[in-house]
């Protein structure tokens, strides 16, 4: 419940409020109201709703339907003309996440709030830390991959960070199931369209950075994009920091008035003695770690993770069992054919999760090695140099240019736009299911290996704006062909 007094005086105390305006006049009969919901969907509204006008694709008559079913207020950024009272704001996702918290009695305060950003790598460190924390904590985790609010139960996530009135009534959800501890990924979207607007992370993790969503409808520019990012670190009272990433020096001055620990070649935190699945560390977390999945890049992931968790209640024997114990859906999941060859789906999308994708193929599969990739449609058209620029610089590998949820452009126009940057033999399947049994048919030996790159677990094709189901995903599709 949330009464129109507090919506008020939550608005102004963020210097967010301008007007109640209805027909066209100020308006003040409003002493007394109170809401029983909050919805930023028009088709989900009751008498009693708190209605949120937010998108550039907004119509009026989205407003005039929900009307028609009884709703008496609403908050936009400017006055629709529908006959209902309008609480007009500044900024329609600051006053969304503001009142969402008070909406569900600041669940944010019942939770130990973990957050990790970075180009790559934010799903498996989320998934390292929810296993060490379950050991003999109760977490939640908020995931691009899956998301469970009880500990048992998982869905698929829509958005590596969810909308801001779906994340506190998710947090409230935690709290209701008895959960102590909350992981979530924040994203520079998260930031940029203030998502998470107000919130404050007990801990937030800087693992890396480098060139992504960045197009016309994300980031214009990486230093926006970095900046967005950076966001995370002003909004946590502790934070974890990669002393590896591009750009240290810049995120080491800015937490340097914080409680913090950095990992990496320049801290005491180091990994040492790397083997394919156990590695050895120095600093907090001094000892010897056994890991399923393998690549240098998913140690630094998990010794981040422990650095994290141990702030929040961690015992060192938490951490190497939670470690020891972690798989993601879609990282690194690996099939043989009955030839021995080896393929290997991954969710690698950008330029640098993909090198080090197959750096560590290089480093096990000595033979023959296919890669398929693609690029998605709509966003992070940059991408699609970057992969141009990398695949250049690795002629040993065969690749195949295929569909990767193409959405409203043409798979085989995305095909050619990464084509357009090769100076290097290449072949294009754009049907992927085809792709992946071509090159698995191109294998002889145990030493040959395919990389699925981009989807990792996704079970679909993003066309035309809808998941297409009928793609079963890659590993699926690659296990009926071995």
């Amino acid at each position: 419940m949330l009464k129109i007094e507090s919506v008020l005086q939550i608005l102004k105390k963020d210097q967010n409020f301008r007007e109640v305006i209805a027909e066209g006049q100020y308006y003040y009969n409003w002493s007394g109201v109170t809401f029983d919901s909050i919805s930023y969907d028009s088709r989900q509204v009751q008498a009693g709703t708190l209605f949120f006008v937010k998108g550039a694709a907004f119509k009026t008559e989205f407003l005039a339907s929900a009307v028609a079913q009884g709703l008496g207020f609403y908050v936009a950024e400017k006055d629709y003309e529908v006959d209902i009272p309008a609480i007009i704001v500044n900024d329609i996702k600051q006053a969304m996440s503001l009142l969402a918290m008070a909406f569900y009695d600041n669940p944010q305060e019942k939770l130990k709030l973990l957050a990790f950003t970075g180009t790559k790598g934010k799903t498996t460190a989320a998934y390292f830390a929810y296993n060490i924390l379950k050991q003999t904590h109760k977490p939640a985790l908020l995931s691009t991959m899956n998301t469970t609010l009880d500990g048992e139960t998982f869905f698929k996530s829509q958005l590596s960070t969810p909308e801001s009135l779906d994340l506190f009534a998710m947090m409230a959800k935690a709290v209701a199931n008895g959960r102590t501890h909350l992981i979530m990924e924040a994203s520079s979207q998260a930031y940029l369209v203030k998502r998470v607007y107000g919130l404050t992370f007990d801990v937030g993790v800087f693992l890396n950075i480098s060139p992504d969503h960045i197009g016309p409808v994300e980031h214009p520019t990486l230093e926006d994009y970095f900046y967005h990012k950076r966001l995370l670190m002003d909004n946590s009272s502790a934070v974890i920091v990669n002393s590896e990433m591009e750009h240290f020096e810049i995120v080491k001055a800015q937490v340097a008035h914080k409680p913090h620990d950095f990992y990496g070649a320049m801290s005491d935190n180091q990994i040492h003695n790397s083997k394919a699945f156990s590695f050895e560390t120095t600093g907090k977390l001094v000892g010897t770690y056994n890991i399923q999945l393998i690549g240098h890049f998913n140690q630094e992931n998990a010794l981040a993770a422990g650095l994290a968790t141990l702030r929040l209640g961690a015992s060192s024997t938490d951490i190497q069992k939670g470690i020891a114990e972690t798989t993601v859906p879609g990282r690194m999941e690996v099939l043989t054919q009955a030839n021995g060859a080896k393929v290997f789906v991954d969710y690698a999308h950008n330029k640098d999760s993909l090198e080090k994708l197959v750096t560590v193929v290089q480093t096990h599969q000595k033979g023959k090695i296919i890669l398929i990739i693609g690029a998605p449609g709509n966003k992070g058209q940059s991408r699609r140099k970057d992969f141009g620029d990398l695949l250049n610089t690795l002629p040993e590998v065969e690749v195949i240019l295929s569909a990767d949820d193409p959405n409203y452009e043409d798979p085989a126009d995305i095909c050619q736009e990464i084509a357009s940057h090769l100076t290097r033999p290449y072949e294009t399947i754009v049907d992927r299911k085809e792709a992946i049994h071509q090159a698995m048919k191109r294998t002889a030996t145990a030493d040959d290996a395919v990389i699925i790159a981009g989807k990792g677990a996704d079970a679909y094709q993003i066309v035309n704006g809808q998941k297409d189901e009928t793609y079963l995903g890659d590993l699926e599709v690659a296990r009926n062909y071995l």
